[in-house]
């Protein structure tokens, strides 16, 4: 397993991101686009996490400033054949540590309520719910949660 720490011009990092895109939309159908801005993959993050296992790309995330004090968790998914391994842990563990060293306070994420793993996942490494934030704010789909780092 290789661990790289880069930014979201790699272009693994955003092929990974059209998989998630496409997973999305197998959950959510037609419903996913109105969050397409939010999903969108910025090319100026700074802080993202690419994992590979034999030289392929099988799990990313990434984050970004939400406010002087706050990381916003983006884009975090592991292909379905290497699930169960523990990687989702591990590339927020390493976003964590990022923001850490940038001197966040806080972590911030949005999920959708239909992602019950990705809740449960971010419940067992700390997070929790908190009221809707920004654009999601009376998005009844949308869960956001809320850690110190």
């Amino acid at each position: 397993m290789r661990i790289l720490k880069t930014d979201s011009k790699n272009e693994d990092f955003r092929k990974l991101t059209e998989l998630l895109d496409e997973n999305l939309y197998e959950l959510y159908g037609e419903d996913i686009k109105i969050y397409s801005k939010q999903n969108s993959v910025d090319y100026n993050l700074k802080d993202v996490i690419v994992i590979y296992i034999d030289d392929e790309p099988v799990a990313c995330g990434a984050s970004k400033e939400y406010d002087n004090n706050t990381i916003e968790l983006k884009r975090i998914f592991v292909k379905k054949a290497n699930r169960g391994q523990g990687l989702s842990k591990l590339i927020v563990k390493q976003i964590e540590e990022l923001g850490r060293s940038d001197e966040y306070r806080f972590g911030i994420l949005q999920t959708g309520r239909k992602q019950i793993e990705a809740i449960k996942l971010y419940e067992r490494t700390g997070y929790e719910i908190i009221e809707n934030y920004g654009v999601y704010i009376g998005d009844d789909e949308s869960v956001c949660m809320k850690k110190a780092l």
